[in-house]
């Protein structure tokens, strides 16, 4: 028989990781967040635009994302740094209970955080005897991107569509742009596509069957191509 363990390394992890599922880590409206719903909120009609804007809100904010459902759980990572934990290691043998577990967590930083500002809100929620260490750091974009760019690409989507609204996005995803960052190159996500109402790019994107309309890359092949004969003007 083996004797009973409480309060183990794995029972702490176990609280742990249920503290982190439930709890919400600090709201943060950066300027590229701030731009975003402030032009999506004008472009809107009642009561859309005012849900848009009490996202500005950080007294507010999670309250109205819990409101929206899944579509508040997508707008959950452009307000809030986010932790989840991917890898679980510890213990070595079935018959010794684990003085310590590691437990790995991949990160999403809003620009302008650090590592450090992170920790600062899990503290309160890991508490002290949780040790916190990065081990390893992607590219952390600036509060304020350059965006010198940006005016131009606003210009071309109306000619393309007059009755389309540029609007700038915080994307939660990585992409190759932190490569290039590195380099001091700032790039631009733009992406026009005409699609029409029935299209569902989010249930297309990736799938085995990714695909758009036809119509919809001519109009975005057109739009990008004024990119290059803008930029020397």
């Amino acid at each position: 028989m083996a004797a009973v363990v409480r309060g183990g390394a794995a029972a702490k992890l176990g609280a742990l990781l249920s503290r982190l599922d439930s709890a919400h880590l600090p709201v943060h409206v950066t300027p590229g967040v701030q731009q975003m719903l402030e032009i999506a909120s004008s472009s809107v009609p009642f009561p859309a635009s005012l849900v848009l804007r009490q996202l500005l809100s950080p007294a507010v904010a999670d309250k109205v994302l819990a409101l929206l459902g899944q579509r508040g759980q997508a707008l959950y990572p452009l307000l809030h740094n986010t932790v989840n934990v991917t890898v679980i290691q510890g213990g070595e043998h079935v018959g010794v209970t684990p003085a310590k577990i590691i437990a790995t967590v991949l990160a999403g930083l809003l620009p302008g955080c650090s590592p450090e500002d992170l920790f600062a809100e899990l503290r309160p929620i890991v508490g002290d005897e949780v040790e916190l260490v990065v081990t390893r750091v992607g590219e952390i974009s600036p509060e304020r991107p350059d965006m010198g760019f940006y005016d131009t690409l606003c210009d071309i989507l109306p000619e393309a569509d007059p009755q389309g609204v540029p609007v700038p996005l915080l994307f939660t995803t990585p992409t190759d742009a932190r490569h290039f960052a590195r380099l001091g190159i700032q790039t631009y996500g733009f992406r026009p596509m005409n699609l029409p109402p029935e299209v569902d790019l989010a249930k297309l994107a990736h799938a085995a069957d990714e695909r758009i309309p036809v119509e919809a890359l001519e109009f975005g092949a057109a739009a990008i191509y004024r990119v290059p004969q803008r930029f020397g003007e």
